[in-house]
């Protein structure tokens, strides 16, 4: 009796402890405590909690296994947990096919974005619908387009760590949703967030990479692509960009 109860103890021990290291990499630092209420009538183990005792999604950092898009704009709701949400004009969720076999994902709101409330739709955004649309072959409305922070960062810096931080729960949020078979990371910022690690985007565009088991592709951001309008840098977005779509229709 006494080795049975060691062993459920260390089993219990052990869930415990692949729990914590879950919950750190989602980047959760505390659960809030539930009040405990006085003793209830005995219910079944099985039973759920009361809505109201349940940890909301945003304080666990846990989706269920496919949330819809529209569970993750309404967790978001009108989102003030971080400073970006001074300055904005409105939240930029995404856009794009619920069933996307093809998710881009960004940096953050530009201006227009920020005006218009669409991901990707200032002079970075018609270079990446023409990749898509006429590089490709597919309308844009099959592909889905987000950005690591739904707010515009003040005069388009790069976003901090702690907005980072912020969004990243509704960015996971998204991709659980979408469940896209390729992950097209453009740029640095959304290249470095979903690798977990600082990267420079010249070493790392064009390897495959793999987010929650999704394969990812790092390439260029657009806005660098107009900068440095140059046939080479054209050739390796093209190129990345074409083999993110044979891996998506591959389904390897």
């Amino acid at each position: 009796m006494e080795g049975s109860l060691a062993a459920e103890a260390k089993a219990l021990l052990a869930s415990a402890r692949e729990l914590l290291l879950e919950l750190s990499e989602e980047g959760v630092e505390a659960i809030p405590r539930v009040a405990r209420s006085a003793p209830a009538v005995a219910t079944s183990p099985a039973a759920p909690l009361p809505a109201a005792a349940q940890p909301s999604l945003i304080e666990t950092g846990l989706w269920p296994e496919r949330p819809t898009l529209e569970e993750v704009r309404r967790v978001l709701g009108d989102c003030r947990r971080c400073s970006l949400a001074s300055g904005r004009t409105q939240i930029v969720f995404g856009d794009g096919s619920p069933d996307a076999e093809l998710m881009f994902i960004g940096e953050g709101p530009g201006e227009t974005e920020d005006q218009r409330g669409l991901p990707f739709v200032g002079r970075a955004g018609e270079l990446l619908t023409q990749m898509i649309e006429r590089g490709l072959g597919i309308p844009r409305s099959t592909v889905y387009i987000c950005n690591v922070v739904k707010c515009r960062p003040p005069n388009n810096r790069t976003p901090l760590a702690d907005e980072v931080d912020a969004c990243s729960p509704f960015l996971d949020g998204q991709i659980a949703a979408v469940a896209p078979r390729v992950i097209v990371a453009l740029g640095k910022p959304a290249a470095s967030r979903l690798l977990g690690r600082d990267v420079p985007i010249t070493k790392v565009r064009g390897v495959w990479h793999e987010y929650r088991g999704i394969p990812l592709m790092p390439t260029f951001h657009p806005a660098f692509v107009l900068r440095q309008y140059t046939p080479e840098n054209r050739r390796l977005v093209w190129e990345d960009l074409k083999a993110a779509l044979a891996r998506a229709r591959s389904g390897a």
